[in-house]
C-alpha cells in the first residue's frame, strides 16, 4: 500500500522498509503492520488531539511529571508550544508504560522503538499465525473465560506491583495472543502511588474484565478481586505471585467516642487559649 505521510519519515530513517496494511483504527489511534528488515511489526500512529474521542482528562494525568520546567510551564499555560508538548507527553506515557510493564513480567507488545509520534512495536498473532484478536471478538467456554479471567487479574497484580494502573481496561484492549492475554493501549496509565483516583480506576478495570467474562462464567459476577487486590496493595503485602480469592471483607473498627470527644475539647482548649493570648497583647 501506499505509505501515510504519518509513517513517511520512518521509512526515510531506514526503521520501516515498507507499509503492509493498516490493521485497525481506534479512538486515538491508527495502527499499521510494516515490515522492518525480516520482521513484521506494528506501527501504532498517534491521532492528533483534535481527531480523537478519547481525551486526556485530568484524572489520567493528575501528578504525572516533566523533567524541563520549561516545557512544564508551557503545558500548564496551554500555548501552542504547550498543547504540543502534552502531546507528546501523552504519547511518550504509553512507550514508558510498556518498558516498565515488559521489565516486570506483564504480557505487553514488546516496544521497539518511538519516533516522530509513531510507535514501533510487537506485532502480537494468535495461535493461526495471524494478528491476534480482541477480546470481544472472540467467543469463551465456561472453563475458558475463568481460564482468561484468572490470567488477566495476575496481569493486573503485577501492574500494580510495578506501580501501574491501566484505567481503561476492558475487552476491547486485550489482545488473545498464542500465549494467553496481551494488554494493549497504556498512553493513560496512572501511576498508582501518585494519583488519586487510582483506587477507582483500578477497581473499574477490573470490573470491566469480570462482567465482559461473567456472560460466559456468571459465578464471576459475584467476586470482588478489585477490592480484594487494592487491599493488598494498601497493607503492602500485594505481591506477583498472590493467590487470589475474589472475596473481600471490609473491616470496621469500632469508633472511640471518648477519643473523639478529647480531641474536641483539646482543640476547644488550644483555641481559647491563643484568643487570650491575642486579647493580652492588645
Amino acid at each position: 500500500m501506499k505509505t501515510p505521510a504519518r509513517l513517511q519519515p520512518l521509512v526515510e530513517d531506514g526503521l520501516v522498509d515498507s507499509v503492509i496494511r493498516q490493521l485497525m483504527s481506534g479512538k486515538e489511534a491508527m495502527v499499521f503492520i510494516v515490515r522492518c528488515g525480516e520482521d513484521i511489526r506494528c506501527a501504532k500512529v498517534y491521532k492528533e488531539a483534535n481527531k480523537r474521542s478519547f481525551r486526556q482528562a485530568v484524572d489520567y494525568t493528575e501528578n504525572r511529571k516533566t523533567k524541563n520546567s520549561r516545557r512544564a510551564r508551557a503545558m500548564e499555560k496551554r500555548t501552542r508550544y504547550g498543547r504540543k508538548a502534552r502531546e507528546e507527553a501523552w504519547q511518550s506515557a504509553e512507550v514508558d508504560a510498556l518498558y516498565c510493564l515488559a521489565a516486570a513480567g506483564v504480557r505487553v507488545p514488546t516496544p521497539y522503538n518511538f519516533h516522530e509520534g509513531v510507535l514501533l512495536m510487537e506485532l502480537v498473532t494468535g495461535a493461526d499465525g495471524e494478528p491476534a484478536p480482541r477480546l470481544n471478538d472472540v467467543e469463551f467456554t465456561a472453563e475458558d473465560a475463568r481460564t482468561f479471567h484468572h490470567a488477566l487479574m495476575l496481569q493486573v497484580v503485577r501492574m500494580l506491583c510495578a506501580g501501574v494502573i491501566h484505567a481503561d481496561l476492558s475487552e476491547f484492549n486485550v489482545l488473545v495472543g498464542s500465549e494467553g492475554p496481551v494488554i494493549i493501549d497504556l498512553p493513560q496509565a496512572v501511576d498508582a502511588a501518585g494519583n488519586n483516583h487510582a483506587k477507582s480506576m483500578l477497581e473499574r478495570d477490573v470490573l470491566n474484565l469480570t462482567t465482559y467474562f461473567g456472560r460466559y462464567a456468571p459465578e464471576l459476577l459475584i467476586t470482588e478481586y478489585g477490592k480484594e487486590i487494592w487491599s493488598l496493595y494498601e497493607r503492602g503485602v500485594l505481591a506477583p505471585d498472590v493467590k487470589l480469592t475474589g472475596r473481600f471483607e471490609q473491616i470496621l473498627k469500632p469508633v472511640d467516642l471518648g477519643s473523639v470527644v478529647r480531641q474536641i475539647d483539646d482543640a476547644r482548649a488550644e483555641e481559647a487559649a491563643r484568643r487570650l493570648r491575642l486579647a493580652e497583647t492588645h
